[in-house]
């Protein structure tokens, strides 16, 4: 038994040395049979985080007919559940992020799918027959809170697992291929959507049982689970990469070698310590808390600057993306997919069809661009002139709100969705994978993401308010502000091509010597 263990455990490792040490001579976005499993392995995470973030506008549509009938949602519930998986990721991204630095990617990894599975199986088990249609809603908020704890620990864990194993040339490009399913989530969701809306027609269109919209929404939720069971085995069983042992190893020495030269130096002072260190010149030094290691890494400003821009660009990213696409129902008011008239099921399959129609313009075209070429331009171009680029077509579609016609409005939103996923979208997550050391990157990771992610809570939970109090064009003022600043906020940080932050650790730390 233990021999066939064995074996197993050394396929696992000379398939990580061929990913390791994959071919120089081939482009980068042209990938090995390794490279696309262990992408199929971390990019399910993101595939899964977009499909659960922006399922729950039709689903609380759904809801709404399920537990309201012709009644409305209340305005604070709704937002809450729209916000709830967010809140959630902003915790599991400081908490995964620290804990995959502290004790490791393979401690840590699936644990985060796990928490998503449970959360899942918990919200579409929500007794809409029991409980008041106002308790259900709590119900739901409390486990979607729980989902996103699970979603968000996957950002720092798999852009980690990546980085960790990517080699230099092809980093930037690995990095960008898992965020892309991100875009092939929010295209899914919406394609699920339509299918089981289409098998439900005859039972709620023609016979006008619009309450089994129950039965719609919890298989919509639940299919999410077929990718989340078919890659928990190999994350919860893929080895430690060698970077990372690597750069714990280095660590071990370097704090060895501090806490041997201070018993010398108390040897000689208190002759009575240098029988004990004679005695055990073998026994290792207990290895310090990783948080006193962040907070001594990150007291420099030359480390400090770089946290706060990959902070801040995200955050004022995520205020426009997820204003603009947790609030879709404006644009599709504007492409005639709002679903105003009809019955319940028209009006259901019409604003699914305007998701899928508004996925499938922009999201996913953008994302395989930055594929090809981030390599090629580098990260700190793509992100500044995707923040440029998206402040034009806000400002267009702010300055021409009322005047547009229907063409020009879907062009300008198709342009301004093309180049978030052509720009910061993108690149605000491969730049804390490929700017920090490997022993700080998970934790530098998580922090960055969870900035983003407070900056799309704060846009679930005003943009409604501020819509009606100041207007739709003003709010996109707003977003126009923080594309500006975000591209400002880019220069605090370094061009990361070819860039080896362990190797630049280590200068700095042979120069403090």
């Amino acid at each position: 038994m233990s021999e066939q263990s064995g074996s197993k455990e050394t396929r696992q490792r000379t398939a990580l040395e061929e990913y390791e040490q994959s071919g120089e001579d081939r482009p980068p976005f042209i990938l090995t049979y390794t490279e696309v499993k262990l992408l199929g392995i971390t990019g399910v995470g993101f595939f899964l985080d977009a499909y659960d973030l922006f399922i729950i506008n039709p689903v609380s549509t759904m809801l709404q007919y399920r537990l309201y009938g012709s009644g409305t949602m209340p305005a604070n519930l709704q937002g809450l559940l729209k916000a709830a998986a967010n809140i959630g990721s902003v915790i599991g991204q400081f908490l995964f992020g620290y804990c995959a630095d502290a004790f490791g990617r393979k401690a840590v990894y699936g644990k985060e799918l796990m928490l998503i599975i449970v959360a899942t199986i918990l919200c579409i088990s929500t007794p809409t027959g029991t409980l008041s249609p106002n308790g259900c809603l709590i119900y739901l908020t409390i486990f979607r809170i729980l989902l996103g704890v699970g979603v968000g620990g996957d950002y720092p864990m798999s852009a980690s697992v990546t980085s960790d194993r990517a080699t230099i040339r092809k980093r930037g490009t690995m990095l960008a291929y898992i965020f892309a399913n991100q875009g092939w989530g929010s295209f899914v969701g919406a394609l699920m959507t339509i299918i089981v809306l289409a098998c439900y027609k005859h039972v709620m269109n023609d016979e006008l049982e619009t309450s089994k919209v129950d039965g719609v929404w919890r298989i919509v939720v639940g299919l999410s689970l077929i990718p989340a069971f078919g890659t928990l085995y190999q994350r919860l069983t893929l080895p430690e990469s060698t970077r990372f042992k690597k750069s714990q190893e280095t660590e071990l020495i370097e704090q060895d070698g501090l806490d041997k030269e201070k018993m010398a130096v108390e040897a000689g002072v208190h002759s009575e310590s240098k029988s004990s260190v004679d005695e055990n010149p073998s026994e290792p030094a207990p290895k310090k808390a990783h948080f006193l290691e962040v907070i001594k890494y990150f007291s420099e400003w030359r480390h400090l600057k770089i946290l706060i821009g990959t902070c801040s660009c995200w955050f004022l990213l995520d205020v426009a993306f997820y204003g603009i696409n947790l609030n879709t129902n404006v644009v599709l008011t504007e492409i005639g997919y709002a679903g105003k008239s009809g019955t319940a099921w028209e009006k259901l399959f019409k604003v699914a069809t305007g998701n899928i129609i508004i996925t499938a313009l922009g999201f996913v075209p953008g994302y395989y661009v930055t594929v090809l070429t981030i390599e090629k331009l580098g990260r700190k171009k793509i992100q500044v002139m995707g923040f440029l680029m998206e402040a034009l077509f806000l400002a267009i579609l702010a300055a021409k709100f009322s005047t547009l016609s229907t063409a020009a409005f879907i062009v300008n939103f198709t342009l301004l969705q093309f180049f978030f996923n052509f720009g910061a979208n993108a690149t605000t997550y491969c730049y804390p994978a490929e700017v920090f050391p490997t022993r700080y990157r998970a934790f530098a990771h998580g922090m960055s993401a969870a900035c983003g992610k407070s900056g799309a809570i704060i846009s679930a939970l005003v943009f409604n308010s501020l819509t009606n109090s100041i207007g739709t064009p003003n709010v996109l003022w707003i977003f126009f502000g923080c594309s500006i600043l975000g591209a400002a906020c880019t220069f605090l940080l370094p061009e990361v091509a070819g860039r080896d932050p362990d190797a630049i650790l280590a200068q700095e730390q042979m120069e403090q010597q």
